[in-house]
């Protein structure tokens, strides 16, 4: 069975330090405690003289001071995995925690989970081929040497860079490693630490180069452990459940979110804030519970985009530089769509199709099949579509040989319309009004995968008024957005005051509006 020896790395509350070493090792399972020496003296004197004698409980040899971006960081890590794997040589496997870290499955089931799979779970992507790095330095991290703290030395971090970069002073990578890049909270086997130690002493220019690199717990580990270990042994992937924001800082958990992480595929979670008395408390009894079930949603960082994502939208500051005087032209109008329920947009274009001349299209920047006609490849991938909107719609104008031009949009794209309806072209918006019962709210949640199609009832129900009302804000949204040229339909309108709307949005005489308003069930599910 497997028995974890956990890497805890922390700066503050001994208390919560205490706790959680005697939580984690109630069940069988080891800590190895790195307390930052910038921290006060009087603080570590109370973790060890708390743990100090504890059998469970081992403290890294030398205390280093650590800061955000340096190697100490790393050399912090060595030297509690150092300790933990000499005093508890039962350890199968270690993990690494943060005194923020909190467990959100029971032990029982950890050490269930490691036991099934004989395997390493560390984020390992390859450094330069992926987009792991979004912004910022990425080949600059390496090959340039950093010798400051970026945040608290900052003159001297960018002046020694600014003069590396001026000089030509640059270095490479160690022979044979393939520099790989990943989260730092990782849990990896017993065989594969040692592996790890025994090549640093071998090859003591390792850790000399990382020690000079930025960031390097984001790559230390995650670069040794893919040259010591066969790919088809590694999970690239945490076990410690986080989110950061849209400003790169880790989303922190509060007492309303325990059944929440409870649900996440993970097993352990950060940050977990200080004041989140009750839920601290209630994660620390679960680690030592016995039977409990966990069913899995692993919803967490979806529901998080979404949330944090109504009322974010935003407009961009310039056109982009191919749509640079490309309006689509005066003399032409644009037919924009909007509907939530796709299916009825579609049934309208295609009516509009069979009734009118107007070339109608279905949602051409969400579907590959939209009855596009062949524009040279422009319009192969949706990928291409939405980097060249408005040249697509343009050149769709004159593929048709059009002066009108109808195409659909989800309510969720405002900007995308908005963008259209400041083109020096005439815009039109149609906006078909839809009620949303409860099935068709759970069917979007799943399409969209803000849930999984096993999640539980309760998950669903507590959803339903937020996802609704979300819908209903994309609507009023559009609705007051003060579009010129802003037409509504609804079923609850009936035919004629469609054909009305129809004839105006279209200008097209009243009986093909007519026509159109009375397409066969236009709103049924």
């Amino acid at each position: 069975m497997a028995r974890i020896a956990f890497i805890l790395l922390t700066h503050k509350d001994p208390q919560g330090v205490i706790d959680q070493a005697r939580r984690l090792t109630a069940t069988g399972d080891f800590v190895s405690i790195h307390f930052d020496k910038r921290a006060p003296a009087a603080m570590f004197q109370q973790i060890k003289d708390a743990l100090g004698d504890h059998p469970g409980v081992t403290f890294a040899q030398r205390r280093l001071k650590c800061g955000w971006g340096e190697w100490s960081l790393v050399a912090a890590t060595l030297e509690a995995v150092r300790a933990a794997e000499a005093a508890f040589p039962q350890a199968t496997h270690f993990y690494m925690l943060s005194g923020d870290c909190m467990p959100i499955k029971s032990g029982e089931f950890a050490r269930s989970f490691l036991d099934a799979e004989d395997c390493d779970y560390i984020e390992s992507f390859d450094y330069f081929k992926s987009d792991w790095i979004k912004t910022g330095f990425k080949e600059e991290r390496l090959i340039y040497r950093h010798w400051f703290n970026e945040r608290t030395q900052k003159w001297l971090f960018y002046t020694s860079f600014e003069l590396q970069k001026r000089f030509g002073i640059t270095r490479e990578v160690p022979r044979d490693l393939q520099v790989m890049i990943g989260s730092q909270w990782w849990c990896l086997r017993r065989q594969t630490i040692e592996a790890i130690l025994d090549l640093i002493r071998q090859r003591p220019e390792i850790p000399r180069f990382f020690s000079t690199t930025w960031i390097p717990d984001e790559t230390f580990f995650q670069t040794l452990v893919a040259h010591v270990v066969p790919r088809t042994q590694i999970r690239t992937r945490t076990l410690t459940f986080l989110i950061f924001t849209d400003y790169g800082m880790p989303v922190t958990f509060y007492n309303d979110h325990y059944d929440l992480l409870l649900r996440q595929d993970y097993l352990f979670a950060r940050k977990i804030s200080p004041e989140a008395l009750e839920l601290r408390e209630r994660l620390g009894a679960l680690w030592q519970t016995i039977g409990q079930n966990f069913p899995i949603a692993a919803e967490g960082r979806r529901l998080f985009s979404f949330l944090t994502g109504r009322g974010r939208i935003g407009r961009r500051f310039a056109p982009r530089f191919w749509e640079t005087d490309g309006s689509l032209g005066n003399n032409r109008i644009a037919h924009i769509i909007v509907a939530k329920k796709w299916h009825v947009a579609k049934r309208l274009t295609a009516a509009t199709r069979h009734h009118t001349d107007i070339p109608a299209v279905d949602y051409l920047f969400n579907e590959t099949e939209a009855n596009l006609p062949e524009m040279g490849g422009v319009e192969s991938s949706l990928g291409k579509r939405e980097r060249h909107r408005r040249a697509l719609v343009k050149l769709m104008f004159e593929q048709f040989d059009t002066r009108q031009l109808a195409f659909c949009v989800d309510p969720s794209a405002l900007s995308l319309v908005r963008d259209f309806n400041n083109d020096r072209s005439e815009v039109r918006v149609l906006f078909i009004e839809s009620a949303f019962d409860d099935e068709y709210v759970r069917g979007h949640m799943g399409r969209v995968g803000l849930v999984a199609d096993d999640a539980p009832q309760a998950q669903i129900e507590s959803l339903l008024p937020i996802v609704r009302s979300d819908l209903q804000h994309e609507a009023d949204r559009l609705k007051e957005a003060g579009f010129t040229h802003l037409s509504i339909i609804s079923e609850q309108a009936g035919p004629e005051a469609n054909a009305a709307a129809l004839a105006s949005f279209f200008k097209i005489p009243a009986d093909q509006a007519r026509k159109l308003a009375e397409t066969p069930h236009l709103f049924e599910d």
